[in-house]
């Protein structure tokens, strides 16, 4: 399966994976690329030291291209940048901040970059700026999100940037949205909550039965009027969480609320305290597979979807 994404990227299929926090390191990582898409390694809420050890673990692991996920508001930013620029990673996802200033330096370094980014101004200026691809990603997806839908990002988006890749997420689970989003006139997609019910990804096995046995319905966007907005499973959390937001506390006592629910969810299996992060189309996610066995079902559903678009009488 060819698309400007593989060949920028060197990968078998136009399939790249979220860099969740927390949960994206490098056996993940690794694991996604050797299985022909590419990996990505978290880098948010870590320190230098750590990612720069898992960047040279997923070396070990696999001689196939992946990338670091760079969160641009980081405490750590500059030297996180500096030890990337120095291991030579094959490409960075850039997200929360203003990736333009960093372009250059990590094209000086030999490094692809693809900023997130949510909406057609951000993308043509992204465009602009030199960037090697880009990811639009909608508010169906797991974690932080922007105010549009992945459809309305691919309608407002594709059409305007033509020069360089885009890949499409956000609430993108399965084989079929991964072919829509090809018939769309992306370039491939980024997926998160499918690579977190894999064997090689480190979440709780608590908080991977919790998305196994969750419904369409079960995924809430909290701290949204604040600018803040994180989709995640509802719970007692975040029931507590938006009980306080519609009451009108300050934005602080709301960010306060949320530091470290994350890891507690996610990694620690608290799935009532904590946060368990993933996008809103649950229904098909219903099992814990290998990277491996996720990307061969993706890829045969993809191209099942599109050999029963290709039997359409026009």
């Amino acid at each position: 399966m060819k698309t400007r994404i593989t060949q920028l990227l060197g990968i078998k299929y136009p399939v790249i994976q979220g860099g969740m926090a927390w949960t994206s390191d490098a056996v993940l990582a690794a694991a996604v690329s050797k299985a022909g898409g590419a990996g990505i390694i978290g880098s948010g809420g870590r320190t230098t030291e750590w990612t720069r050890e898992e960047v040279r673990k997923a070396k070990t692991l696999t001689d196939k291209p992946f990338g670091v996920n760079v969160m641009l508001m980081a405490p750590n930013i500059g030297e996180i940048i500096e030890m990337l620029c120095e291991e030579k990673v094959a490409f960075v996802t850039l997200g929360a901040g203003n990736p333009v200033p960093h372009i250059a330096k990590f094209h000086e370094a030999g490094i692809k970059v693809i900023p997130v980014v949510p909406s057609v101004k951000l993308a043509k200026r992204i465009e602009a700026a030199g960037a090697d691809a880009m990811v639009i990603e909608g508010m169906e997806a797991g974690g932080h999100i922007g105010k549009q839908t992945t459809m309305a990002l691919m309608e407002n988006v594709l059409p305007n940037v033509t020069s360089v890749p885009v890949l499409v997420a956000g609430g993108i689970s399965d084989g079929r949205a991964l072919a829509a989003a090809l018939l769309m006139g992306a370039d491939g997609v980024q997926m998160g909550s499918r690579f977190l019910l894999t064997t090689e990804c480190p979440a709780h096995p608590a908080a991977k039965e919790a998305i196994v046995k969750a419904t369409d319905t079960d995924s809430v966007a909290t701290g949204y009027s604040r600018n803040l907005g994180v989709r995640c499973l509802a719970n007692a959390f975040t029931d507590a969480y938006t009980a306080k937001e519609i009451a009108g506390a300050p934005k602080e006592e709301l960010m306060a609320m949320g530091t470290g629910t994350n890891r507690k969810g996610i990694l620690e299996g608290d799935t009532v305290n904590g946060t368990v992060m993933c996008g809103q189309s649950l229904n098909v996610l219903n099992d814990v597979l290998s990277c491996q066995e996720v990307m061969e079902r993706l890829i045969a559903e993809a191209k099942a979807a599109i050999e029963r678009v290709k039997s359409i009488e026009l």
